[in-house]
């Protein structure tokens, strides 16, 4: 299924944008969620069904009309799931269409650009008339398009990935999230098996740096989340990854391989390590990186050999399902310890800020809080 960002820069067709705007009570996908429609095509998806089908004839509907009318331009729906659509979410879901123009190339490669590496966009988007989208980062940055209204506040809650916003005058704008994906896994070695790790997570939501010496053995076409680095010194590449990074090891030399390993065990801020090989080669690289200086401890955090067990074939395909597997778990484990610790901390922040709201006013000690919070809020998930 092609990602809807990379249907918007490749599709010449004209196009809808679809987004979750809000959710009240279940819906079949979350707030932020996207799909393209031209008139014969669907990219992505906002859960199917029912839903997915009134979006598809809105739509089109609107690709029928021209394009000089608002109507063709930007709508905001509101879809009662029990009630109208038959779906047994329950919930209400505000849909936002939206006519994106192919021309509009410094909007699609910002976007493009900042999801391809990692970095979080929000478009603010006018539902009311058809003034060009703007772009900023998660501290209202200008990147691209018109300047913030000064009819809207400024502050972003990047703690809500959608949110529908009505201005001083009446007008409604739609602050919508194009957050990055936050699973990055950096795979180390372009053979058999990592090829087939990297079509598995093609379209899966995370990012791959895949690395290896020889250029020639990398595809020729790769999906919208890959990004290659052909580099003799792949060290450097372990030394310069962001914390939070996950490292898989499958090279075409053991050498290498326990060169790597002691590299990333050097780390004490990854999500996770997987060395591919047998439980003797694990024995055998647990020896030698002992005898490099990496105590008995660090071991725990190596996975070797990986995938789920229960799952013993040795077929490509067949252990790249095992690992992606195994990887969605941990991602996924991840994610809600992060959600945890940063709604432990914002309580805590809160909790402090009350407490020195209520005495004499400190305007160091509410400065040093507000930092506190402005950092975690920034750091989202």
């Amino acid at each position: 299924m092609k990602h809807w960002l990379t249907a918007l820069a490749s599709v010449s067709a004209p196009k809808i944008l679809v987004t979750v705007a809000t959710v009240l009570g279940s819906g079949p996908r979350e707030p932020g969620a996207k799909m393209v429609i031209t008139a014969d095509e669907l990219f992505d998806t906002i859960g199917g069904g029912h839903l997915e089908m009134k979006a598809t004839e809105i739509a089109r509907a609107m690709l029928a009309m021209p394009d000089t009318m608002l109507a063709a331009q930007r709508r905001l729906e509101r879809f009662p799931l029990g009630p109208s659509l038959g779906q047994c979410c329950g919930g209400v879901v505000h849909l936002a269409f939206e006519r994106v123009a192919s021309d509009n190339l410094t909007h699609l490669n910002c976007l493009n650009q900042r999801w391809r590496l990692g970095l979080d966009t929000w478009r603010l988007l006018a539902l009311d008339s058809d003034q060009a989208v703007t772009l900023c980062d998660d501290n209202a940055t200008h990147l691209a398009g018109p300047v913030w209204p000064a009819i809207l506040p400024v502050a972003i809650d990047v703690l809500t990935a959608c949110q529908v916003l009505t201005d001083t005058t009446g007008q409604r704008w739609l602050l919508d999230s194009c957050l990055a994906e936050k699973a990055h896994l950096m795979l180390f070695g372009a053979g058999h098996v990592g090829a087939a790790i990297v079509r598995a997570l093609a379209d899966l939501p995370c990012r791959i740096t895949w690395v290896d010496e020889r250029e020639d053995m990398f595809p020729t076409r790769l999906a919208a989340n890959v990004i290659v680095e052909a580099t003799d010194t792949p060290e450097a590449l372990i030394a310069g990854a962001a914390p939070g990074t996950s490292f898989l090891v499958m090279t075409h030399s053991h050498a290498l391989d326990r060169r790597l390993s002691e590299h990333i065990l050097r780390r004490h801020d990854i999500c996770w390590f997987g060395l591919i090989g047998s439980q003797t080669k694990r024995v055998q690289f647990e020896r030698r990186l002992r005898e490099r200086g990496i105590p008995a401890t660090r071991m725990t955090d190596m996975v070797c050999p990986i995938g789920l067990p229960g799952i013993h074939g040795k077929q490509p395909a067949v252990i790249a399902a095992s690992v992606v597997a195994q990887l969605l778990q941990v991602w996924e484990e991840h994610e809600l310890q992060q959600q945890k610790a940063l709604g432990r901390m914002l309580t805590k922040i809160a909790a402090s800020a009350s407490q020195i709201t209520g005495k004499t006013a400190n305007p160091e000690a509410k400065a040093e809080i507000m930092d506190k919070e402005e950092c975690h809020l920034l750091a989202k998930r």
